[in-house]
């Protein structure tokens, strides 16, 4: 009996080693395909090829980049959420992705139940910069000029939705004052026209904004990220500006198709988190203005859990539809 007791505990360690040595081993059998919901050389873009070709090298496969622009990032997300459940097809997803239910009546696809997330791989801020012409050198002369003139104030974005737009909006609702939003087709034409004086705000991307700033064309008064920046650690944040609890963050991060095995979700997560700890990657996306995260799957869940509610708010309350 005890002979057949130990060998029953030796079988039984044996499948528990082999589970774990499977689950420890999972790899991808052909080539990875990374949608990117947006065109090429965007910020999702560009993040997207950097972890692609540490992730080709690392599992000895090709991750081939597939850009599908349209619809606000709809088409290629879609596509992410009907593709197989095998780990080979992945998504670089923005923050919009949690945006886009509050902007469009129906969509094809669950914004949480139809994906799996793996790892926010770096956020975005932004920042608040305004015309030099604008007698306001801190978030809260800004607030108080504002104020004196409800209604004269005019701020640029990239269009509806847009994280430009969303930003102001919050900004409004915080610091209580009433400003005009004005809609642009894409952020440069925006930018343009607040360095022509011909609004006085606006919230662009910090790669965007900052380099007019140092130029002495626009006035950066705070970032939008709860902490300061890297790209900019001498800019107060608008939450350290009297804005308490103020934040808007683009997030991107990696997503699969709802019910990846879990294997296969560990092992993508360590390989990107690896990927974003080395130096050579480090260095470029710090270069683009993006804050380095490399979170868990469940903190990625818990936050776009979070942003759903709190932009479904923002949009809400501005009114903003799109068809």
């Amino acid at each position: 009996m005890r002979t057949g007791f130990i060998r029953c505990a030796l079988l039984a360690c044996g499948l528990a080693l082999a589970a774990a040595t499977v689950n420890a081993q999972w790899n991808p059998t052909r080539s990875i395909r990374l949608i990117v919901p947006y065109s090429t050389g965007t910020a999702t873009d560009t993040i997207a090829r950097t972890i692609g070709q540490k992730l080709g090298e690392s599992f000895k496969q090709q991750v081939l980049v597939d850009n599908q622009p349209g619809a606000n990032g709809i088409l290629g997300t879609e596509a992410v959420a009907r593709a197989p459940k095998d780990g080979h097809t992945l998504g670089m997803i923005a923050a919009n992705h949690v945006v886009t239910p509050a902007l469009y009546g129906k969509l094809p696809y669950d914004t949480l139940r139809d994906f799996t997330p793996v790892t926010i791989a770096g956020a975005v801020p932004f920042v608040l910069v305004v015309h030099p012409s604008l007698p306001a050198t801190s978030v809260k002369e800004l607030i108080a000029f504002a104020k004196a003139r409800p209604g004269q104030l005019f701020y640029s974005s990239a269009g509806n939705g847009s994280p430009p737009h969303l930003s102001g909006e919050l900004f409004k609702s915080m610091a209580g004052v009433d400003l005009v939003h004005v809609p642009y087709k894409g952020l440069a034409p925006g930018l343009i026209d607040l360095l022509a004086g011909q609004v006085a705000l606006m919230f662009p991307a910090i790669s965007a904004g900052l380099p007019h700033a140092r130029a002495g064309k626009l006035r950066a008064l705070g970032v939008t990220s709860l902490k300061r920046s890297p790209a900019a650690p001498d800019l107060a944040t608008m939450d350290e500006a009297g804005l308490k609890g103020y934040e808007v963050y683009s997030w991107i991060g990696v997503m699969g198709p709802a019910g990846l095995p879990k294997a296969a979700v560990s092992r993508l997560h360590a390989e990107v988190t690896q990927a974003l700890r080395l130096a050579d990657v480090s260095k470029r996306l710090t270069s683009l203005g993006v804050d380095i995260i490399g979170n868990s799957p469940g903190e990625f869940a818990r936050i776009m859990e979070a942003d759903l509610v709190k932009f479904g708010k923002i949009v809400k309350a501005s009114g903003a539809k799109l068809d």
